[in-house]
C-alpha cells in the first residue's frame, strides 16, 4: 500500500472573524474586580499597518496559579442557542477577541499566578498555522528571570515585553513580520 502524502495546510480566515468572536471574549476578570488590568495593542502587517480581521486568544493561569479555569462560563440564549456572553463572574483564564478596523485588540484580566505573562495565540489571513507568542507584564516579579525570555537575545527580547501605558495598562504590539528582524514578534514553535 503506497503511503498518501499529508493534506497541505490551508491559510486561516478570514471567515473566522465572523463565526469566532463572541460578547465579551476580552473581558476575562469579572466587572469591577480590584486587580483587573488591561493587555492591549495592535496586529500590525509587514508594512506596519493594523490587520483589521485577526483574532487574538488569551491563555492564563488564575491569579491563584490555578490551571482549572472555569468551564460554563459562557451564556447562551434560552431560545436561539447563541452564545450571548460571558455570565461576568466566573474567571477562566482563557479571553478570544477580533481585532478592529485599525487591528486593535483589547484584553481586561486579572495578573497571571506564577508566571510573568499571558500566553497570546494569533489568527490572521494569509498565515497556513496560527502564531504563538508571549506578552510578558513589565511589572510583573520574576519577568527578568524566565528560563525562556533569557534565551532569546535582547534585541528580540524587547519584542516579548509589554510597554506600560497608564495604571495597570500595557501595550503589546504583535508585528507578524517585519523588513527588522529586531522588531518582529517573537513568535514559539510548541510543534
Amino acid at each position: 500500500m503506497t503511503a498518501t502524502p499529508p493534506t497541505p495546510s490551508q491559510t486561516v480566515g478570514p471567515f473566522y472573524g465572523y463565526a469566532l468572536p463572541f460578547t465579551g471574549g476580552g473581558d476575562l476578570a469579572p466587572p469591577g474586580h480590584p486587580d483587573t488590568l488591561t493587555l492591549h495593542g495592535r496586529v500590525l502587517d509587514g508594512a506596519g499597518q493594523g490587520v483589521p480581521d485577526a483574532i487574538v486568544e488569551a491563555w492564563q493561569p488564575a491569579p491563584d496559579g490555578s490551571r482549572t479555569g472555569a468551564p460554563g462560563s459562557l451564556r447562551r440564549d434560552p431560545v436561539t442557542g447563541a452564545i450571548i456572553g460571558r455570565d461576568t463572574v466566573a474567571f477562566t483564564g482563557f479571553g478570544r477577541v477580533a481585532t478592529d478596523a485599525d487591528g486593535h485588540f483589547t484584553l481586561r484580566t486579572l495578573p497571571p499566578g506564577g508566571v510573568p505573562y499571558i500566553s497570546l495565540v494569533v489568527f490572521a489571513r494569509g498565515l497556513l498555522h496560527h502564531l504563538y507568542t508571549r506578552a510578558y507584564l513589565h511589572d510583573a516579579a520574576g519577568v527578568e528571570d524566565d528560563s525562556l525570555l533569557v534565551r532569546i537575545p535582547a534585541p528580540r527580547r524587547a519584542t516579548l515585553v509589554t510597554t506600560p501605558d497608564g495604571p495597570r495598562v500595557h501595550r503589546f504590539d504583535i508585528r507578524l513580520q517585519s523588513g527588522d528582524e529586531h522588531e518582529e514578534t517573537v513568535f514559539l514553535d510548541f510543534g
